[in-house]
Protein backbone atom coordinates (compact mmCIF):
# COMPACT_ATOMS: atom_id res chain seq x y z
CA UNK A 1 0.00 0.00 0.00
CA UNK A 2 1.62 3.18 -0.60
CA UNK A 3 0.98 6.29 1.56
CA UNK A 4 0.95 9.90 0.23
CA UNK A 5 1.52 12.60 2.30
CA UNK A 6 0.44 16.67 0.75
CA UNK A 7 2.68 19.44 1.70
CA UNK A 8 1.29 22.65 2.19
CA UNK A 9 2.54 25.74 3.72
CA UNK A 10 1.59 29.92 3.60
CA UNK A 11 5.40 30.39 3.25
CA UNK A 12 4.68 30.02 -0.67
CA UNK A 13 1.87 30.63 -2.76
CA UNK A 14 -0.95 28.51 -2.40
CA UNK A 15 -1.50 26.13 -5.89
CA UNK A 16 -3.49 27.69 -8.50
CA UNK A 17 -5.24 25.03 -9.85
CA UNK A 18 -6.69 21.27 -8.32
CA UNK A 19 -3.09 20.09 -7.28
CA UNK A 20 -0.31 20.06 -3.96
CA UNK A 21 2.13 22.51 -3.64
CA UNK A 22 4.26 19.11 -2.78
CA UNK A 23 3.61 15.64 -2.51
CA UNK A 24 6.13 12.64 0.23
CA UNK A 25 6.05 9.78 -1.80
CA UNK A 26 8.47 6.59 -1.83
CA UNK A 27 11.11 7.96 -0.13
CA UNK A 28 11.11 11.71 -2.73
CA UNK A 29 9.28 15.08 -2.19
CA UNK A 30 7.83 16.43 -5.24
CA UNK A 31 7.68 20.09 -5.42
CA UNK A 32 5.04 21.29 -7.95
CA UNK A 33 6.05 23.97 -10.82
CA UNK A 34 6.27 27.19 -8.69
CA UNK A 35 6.58 30.74 -10.43
CA UNK A 36 7.76 33.89 -9.04
CA UNK A 37 4.67 34.74 -7.17
CA UNK A 38 4.96 36.78 -3.74
CA UNK A 39 3.00 34.64 -0.69
CA UNK A 40 -0.36 35.87 0.12
CA UNK A 41 0.12 38.53 -1.95
CA UNK A 42 -0.92 36.81 -5.40
CA UNK A 43 1.60 38.66 -7.66
CA UNK A 44 4.74 38.27 -9.58
CA UNK A 45 7.70 39.73 -7.39
CA UNK A 46 8.18 41.80 -10.32
CA UNK A 47 8.06 41.84 -14.14
CA UNK A 48 11.47 41.13 -15.11
CA UNK A 49 12.98 37.40 -15.29
CA UNK A 50 15.89 38.09 -12.42
CA UNK A 51 12.87 38.70 -9.73
CA UNK A 52 10.39 36.06 -10.96
CA UNK A 53 13.66 33.63 -11.22
CA UNK A 54 14.83 34.60 -7.31
CA UNK A 55 11.08 34.24 -5.89
CA UNK A 56 10.45 30.60 -7.75
CA UNK A 57 13.41 29.75 -6.09
CA UNK A 58 12.66 30.97 -2.68
CA UNK A 59 9.13 29.51 -2.98
CA UNK A 60 10.97 25.71 -3.46
CA UNK A 61 12.75 26.32 -0.66
CA UNK A 62 9.90 27.31 1.33
CA UNK A 63 8.10 24.12 0.08
CA UNK A 64 11.20 22.29 0.94
CA UNK A 65 11.09 23.44 4.35
CA UNK A 66 7.45 22.80 5.01
CA UNK A 67 8.36 19.41 3.86
CA UNK A 68 11.25 18.60 6.76
CA UNK A 69 13.81 18.97 3.38
CA UNK A 70 16.86 20.99 2.61
CA UNK A 71 17.92 22.72 -0.67
CA UNK A 72 21.28 19.95 0.00
CA UNK A 73 18.27 17.06 -0.41
CA UNK A 74 17.49 18.29 -4.26
CA UNK A 75 17.92 15.41 -6.73
CA UNK A 76 17.02 16.55 -9.70
CA UNK A 77 15.49 19.82 -11.02
CA UNK A 78 12.83 20.87 -13.93
CA UNK A 79 13.07 24.84 -15.24
CA UNK A 80 11.03 25.96 -17.81
CA UNK A 81 11.50 29.77 -18.84
CA UNK A 82 9.98 31.57 -22.21
CA UNK A 83 13.15 32.64 -23.05
CA UNK A 84 16.28 30.41 -23.01
CA UNK A 85 17.87 33.61 -23.55
CA UNK A 86 17.90 34.05 -19.62
CA UNK A 87 19.87 30.64 -19.03
CA UNK A 88 23.04 32.51 -18.34
CA UNK A 89 20.90 34.82 -15.48
CA UNK A 90 19.52 31.86 -14.34
CA UNK A 91 22.66 30.23 -13.58
CA UNK A 92 24.16 33.02 -11.70
CA UNK A 93 20.79 33.05 -9.45
CA UNK A 94 20.43 29.66 -9.50
CA UNK A 95 24.19 29.01 -8.50
CA UNK A 96 23.56 31.31 -5.47
CA UNK A 97 20.39 29.50 -4.43
CA UNK A 98 21.91 25.84 -4.68
CA UNK A 99 25.14 27.41 -3.03
CA UNK A 100 27.27 24.43 -4.16
CA UNK A 101 24.88 22.12 -4.57
CA UNK A 102 24.24 20.27 -8.22
CA UNK A 103 21.22 18.24 -8.87
CA UNK A 104 20.81 16.86 -11.66
CA UNK A 105 18.50 19.66 -14.03
CA UNK A 106 16.97 20.31 -17.16
CA UNK A 107 15.85 23.72 -18.59
CA UNK A 108 13.79 24.05 -21.36
CA UNK A 109 11.58 27.10 -23.28
CA UNK A 110 8.07 26.61 -23.68
CA UNK A 111 5.53 29.19 -25.57
CA UNK A 112 3.53 30.26 -22.29
CA UNK A 113 3.16 30.06 -18.50
CA UNK A 114 0.43 30.02 -15.93
CA UNK A 115 -0.74 33.76 -14.77
CA UNK A 116 2.00 35.57 -17.59
CA UNK A 117 4.85 34.75 -15.64
CA UNK A 118 8.32 34.03 -17.71
CA UNK A 119 10.04 31.30 -15.36
CA UNK A 120 8.71 28.05 -13.18
CA UNK A 121 10.67 25.46 -11.37
CA UNK A 122 10.20 22.22 -9.72
CA UNK A 123 12.02 19.69 -8.13
CA UNK A 124 12.23 16.30 -6.52
CA UNK A 125 14.17 15.91 -3.22
CA UNK A 126 15.06 12.76 -1.05
CA UNK A 127 12.75 12.76 1.80
CA UNK A 128 14.09 12.99 5.44
CA UNK A 129 12.64 10.63 7.69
Amino acid sequence: MHHLEFIATDKAPAAVGPYSQAVRAGGFVHVSGQLGLVPGVGQFAGPDFESQARQALANLGAILAAAGCAVTDIVSVDVFMTDLANFKPFNAIYDKFMAGHRPARAAVQVSALPLGGVVEIKCVALARS
